[in-house]
């Protein structure tokens, strides 16, 4: 029998694939294309990169009861993290110098199609 922290964890790894999955969606119904999902790199993993035109995306995805739960589990440290990863995808991009960066979330809430939550917060300059 499995380990009841097992058991959590993989609740918690199937939650959080699902709730990308709906982001995903949700941001392709508001006309961009997912370009990468779960992207990781030795500096972190950002959960959803997306493009509209020279917009880029770099989404946290939050699964919480609440909008409030959600916005509040973006902390200072997970900011740093999806911050190196993005320089290191922008990075490789062959048109980087015409790109915008926008920092957003997407919070995954109960029976609510998810919300898209704009600059989240503000990447370095």
């Amino acid at each position: 029998m499995a380990d009841a922290s097992v058991i959590r964890k993989r609740r918690s790894y199937r939650r959080g694939h699902r709730s990308e999955w709906l982001a995903a969606i949700a941001l392709t119904f508001k006309g961009y294309r997912i370009l990468a999902r779960r992207y990781r790199t030795r500096l972190g993993e950002i959960d959803l990169i997306a493009r509209r035109g020279d917009l880029i995306l770099i989404v946290e995805v939050k699964a919480r009861r609440t909008l409030m739960e959600a916005m509040e589990a973006v902390q200072r440290e997970s900011e740093n993290r999806i911050e190196r990863a993005a320089d290191l995808w922008l990075s490789r991009q062959p048109d980087f110098g015409r790109l915008s960066v926008r920092f957003d979330m997407v919070a995954v809430l109960p029976w609510r199609w998810p919300v898209h939550i704009e600059n989240i917060f503000q990447g370095h300059d």
